[in-house]
Parts: C-alpha cells; sequence; structure tokens
C-alpha cells in the first residue's frame, strides 16, 4: 500500500508515516524483559507471512485471521482473543508502552492466538495474500486534525483499496472515532467504497458500541470529555466472478 503522496512503486521507505510517537515513559526493568523475552515468541514473520500467509504464524492454525491496526494498550485484542480462542488475531502497534501493556496481559491470560507486528502496518499489508483476513479492526485511530497532517491519517482510499484486496468475501471492517471530522472522512472514505457496505440501518447501529466491540481504556476517556464515538461496521461485498 502506497501513502496518498508516495505512488505505486515507491520505495516503502519514503512513506509517510500515520503513526505519531514509538515510545513514552522509559521502560521499567520487568517492562524492557517482557519486551525482550516475549515478543520475539509473539512477533510476526514478514517471509512466513508472504510465503505461507497469516495462518503459518501460529503455531497452531486457526479457523480464521482477525487483523487489528494500531492496537493501543491491547484491550481490544485481549478481550477477542479470550473470546474467540480458535481465531487467530494478527494486531499492529508501533508504541512501545502499548506493546509491553498487551504482552503482560497475553501472558498472564496465557493466550497464544496473538501475533504482535511492530513497525509500520503497511509493511504487514504489502505481504499478506490476497483473500486472507476474515476480520480487521481499525480503532480510534489518530485524527491528526491539524490541515498539514491530513495526509497522515490511515483511513484513506489506498488504505480501502488495500483491505478490500486482503478481506474475503462477506468479511467485516470494524472503524471507531470519537473525532467528528475524522468521522466524516471515514464515511465519506469507507462507506462510500464500492466493495463496502455499510451495516448500519439505523442510527443506534453507529451510536451504541455492539456487545462484541469491547471498550478499551481511550473510548472511556473520550467520553468522559464529552466526545461520544461512533462504531462503524462495514462488510466486503462479493467480488465479481472473472468474464
Amino acid at each position: 500500500m502506497t501513502s496518498p503522496e508516495s505512488p505505486p512503486g515507491d520505495d516503502p521507505a519514503r512513506r509517510i508515516a500515520s503513526f505519531g510517537r514509538r515510545s513514552g515513559r522509559k521502560l521499567r526493568p520487568g517492562q524492557r524483559d517482557l519486551f525482550d523475552d516475549a515478543l520475539p515468541t509473539r512477533s510476526v514473520d514478514l517471509d512466513i507471512v508472504r510465503t505461507r500467509g497469516p495462518r503459518a504464524v501460529f503455531a497452531t492454525p486457526p479457523s480464521a485471521v482477525w487483523l487489528e491496526i494500531g492496537f493501543g494498550a491491547g484491550e481490544h485484542v485481549v478481550w477477542q482473543a479470550g473470546h474467540n480462542p480458535g481465531v487467530g488475531i494478527i494486531a499492529c502497534e508501533v508504541f512501545r508502552n502499548g506493546i509491553v501493556t498487551c504482552l503482560r496481559e497475553l501472558e498472564s491470560r496465557e493466550l497464544d492466538n496473538v501475533r504482535l507486528y511492530t513497525e509500520d502496518a503497511r509493511e504487514l499489508l504489502d505481504a499478506l495474500p490476497e483473500q486472507s483476513i476474515d476480520r480487521a479492526f481499525i480503532l480510534f485511530p489518530d485524527p491528526w486534525p491539524k490541515v498539514r497532517h491530513h495526509k497522515r491519517r490511515l483511513i484513506s482510499p489506498e488504505t480501502l483499496d488495500t483491505l478490500s484486496r486482503l478481506l474475503v468475501d462477506g468479511a467485516e471492517l470494524r472503524l471507531g472515532t470519537d473525532d467528528v471530522p475524522y468521522l466524516r472522512v471515514m464515511l465519506a472514505v469507507a462507506c462510500g467504497h464500492p466493495d463496502f457496505e455499510w451495516l448500519a440501518t439505523r442510527p443506534a447501529d453507529w451510536r451504541v458500541r455492539p456487545d462484541d466491540w469491547p471498550q478499551t481504556r481511550y473510548e472511556a476517556k473520550a467520553i468522559a470529555a464529552g466526545r461520544p464515538p461512533a462504531f462503524l461496521r462495514l462488510r466486503r461485498r462479493p467480488r465479481r466472478p472473472p468474464p
């Protein structure tokens, strides 16, 4: 996938990052040990993804593979992994403090159906085979509110084109945001994409969080600050048979 300013074929190293900082507070010794020891056993190998597909990165091949881009502290990933043990989840995040928090929860709950990718998620998207993902989540991505930063927004026509290629027919794409201007972008870009069908039939379908969509700490803070979130569910339309 290319960034809005990078035409197809450009060097991925020149892409504009869609994420912000990689670290916050300095990791404590125990956190550093967890990062160094546990992360390698749960990391995604792009060569395996390219040659054998995403199911091959799990010790036990899952019945389906879900993808989450930008998991924050991992509350959603951990909840979904615990409630869907037969599903393998590949989760992407670059923020080290959030990665460590997610690792700690995965280790303490002994959940082995999650694999992490801790570099630019677009590298993983480039490596994934067509129609290899059964569900995708992009929840509360950075809205990059300043106009000069809009090119950094993850939700773009390019992203939706890539997800359209990766998702199987009928797969669900879930988007969440508490930023009204970014919600308008999501509605225009995602809900207006020809390959996706917005599943909402009434206001409650996007104003009320579904039961299988756990609340994260970020969402709770947004609500407390008076920013009600929106929850968008879309379905990948069936592909047309070749002529």
